[in-house]
């Protein structure tokens, strides 16, 4: 008997996923991809939602699988896709987002300065390319929109690429919030391109029978935003982590003399002991200390440092470990500077008179236990790159032409919650920020 041209993977959310025996395979083998399996997709997630322990890894197959789907309904649609773009744009799917580090956005911004993970992604996409012999060639110019063909482009990275449609489905899933839960087949079927020829110019358009399932797409984004990804203990888990980091980079700047640091991942203190840029990625062996660096380095590390001579820094570990987080209260506004001086003079009172902080420094202490931000979010950015909609005599209009809803009108602009992060025992008089 011949030996099968795909290998099978199971998923609960697509189910089989077919990775063909060629390069995708070879490329899911290599390190660069297995890493993956060590980063949560969401990020401190599932210290909110029990079940989101989910990783990048499975959400880059079911990328891949999805742009399968796509590809294979827009050429029966009319599109020609010859073998070395359906591989191309396979690879890129899959590779899309090989660059994001330990928890994934939660310290996307903290190790490295002026930096996206995209930026990552490139590179790494390079290396890959070297090593596989210029095999990724065709992808790299997907990936770039540079192809001459850009409607592969939008299939990895648009407002209804692939990416999107796995994880608004996939995080639904595993969070079990029914809100998320998305059409993905049906707005993959209601897919083609126009014009069909697939040239220059050419682009996504969704036929007028998909847009209801475009129109639920983008809802349960703005859903899956307000209750999940920026859930208000997850943006406290997220900053708690964030003030982590600045400690340990604050003792590192001042060569303390604390042994437990040392215990900590060394591929982690390699950025936290120095100030590194997106170019120094550029850089091999900064690239691969970057890579060194999953989930696992940073949860082992802070078990380190929970024994840290430094009782903030131990505070701050203990509550990340035992899941001890602050509180986050939404505000109409941003507060005033003195009403953000008088929170911090009761965060440093309560330091002090919990025994974290001595009075003279409680006041720079209380700087990690209060964190004045704002969260926000654009379910459609209309203005930067438009849905299109195809009617039934072949021409095209911008989704909101289309829609019967007018829920879609409040779906463009972004909106901006600030928020405070602060101890739970200390009594912040959050009655004195007026409304706007």
């Amino acid at each position: 008997m011949s030996e099968t041209r795909f290998k099978l993977f199971s998923d609960p959310v697509h189910g089989f996923i077919s990775v063909p025996k060629n390069l995708i395979l070879d490329l899911v083998q290599t390190p660069e991809v297995q890493r993956l399996r060590r980063i949560r997709q969401m990020g401190v997630a599932h210290l909110v939602f029990p079940g989101a322990e989910h990783t990048r890894f499975v959400h880059a197959l079911g990328a891949m699988a999805l742009m399968q789907d796509a590809l294979k309904n827009v050429n029966e649609k009319g599109t020609a896709i010859s073998q070395d773009e359906y591989t191309a744009a396979l690879a890129a799917a899959l590779l899309h987002d090989i660059g994001h580090g330990a928890f994934s956005h939660t310290l996307e911004h903290e190790l490295v300065q002026d930096f996206e993970h995209e930026d990552m992604s490139r590179l790494l996409l390079g290396d890959l390319n070297e090593r596989f012999d210029g095999a990724l060639d065709l992808a790299i110019k997907i990936f770039d929109d540079t192809y001459e063909r850009p409607f592969f482009h939008e299939l990895v990275a648009s407002q209804l690429d692939m990416d999107r449609l796995d994880y608004l489905r996939r995080d639904s899933f595993y969070t079990g919030v029914a809100e998320g839960e998305v059409g993905v087949q049906r707005i993959i079927k209601t897919m083609r391109v126009h014009p069909t020829d697939g040239g220059e110019g050419s682009q996504i358009a969704i036929e007028g029978k998909g847009i209801y399932a475009v129109e639920n797409f983008l809802l349960s984004r703005r859903l899956m935003y307000w209750q999940v990804y920026l859930h208000k203990t997850v943006l406290a888990g997220d900053q708690l982590l964030r003030a982590i980091l600045r400690r340990v980079r604050w003792h590192a700047e001042r060569g303390s003399d604390i042994p437990a640091l040392d215990r900590g991942s060394d591929a982690l203190l390699f950025f936290l002991r120095r100030d590194v840029h997106a170019d120094d990625l550029h850089d091999a062996d900064v690239r691969q200390r970057y890579c060194d660096i999953d989930d696992t380095d940073i949860l082992f590390s802070l078990k380190q440092w929970m024994g840290a001579s430094d009782p903030v820094l131990a505070d701050l570990c203990r509550r990340f470990i035992n899941r001890d987080f602050f509180r986050v209260t939404f505000l109409p506004q941003r507060p005033s500077a003195p009403q953000i001086e008088g929170w911090k003079e009761n965060v440093a009172a309560w330091l002090v008179d919990t025994g974290v902080s001595d009075p003279s420094t409680a006041r720079a202490d209380a700087e990690l236990y209060l964190t004045i931000d704002r969260s926000g979010h654009t379910a459609y950015e209309r203005s930067h790159e438009m849905i299109t909609i195809l009617d039934r005599d072949g021409q095209m209009h911008e989704l909101t032409e289309m829609a019967d809803s007018t829920s879609l009108a409040g779906l463009e602009g972004p909106i901006i919650k600030p928020y405070v992060c602060y101890p739970k025992p200390v009594d912040l008089p959050l009655d004195a920020v007026p409304s706007s």
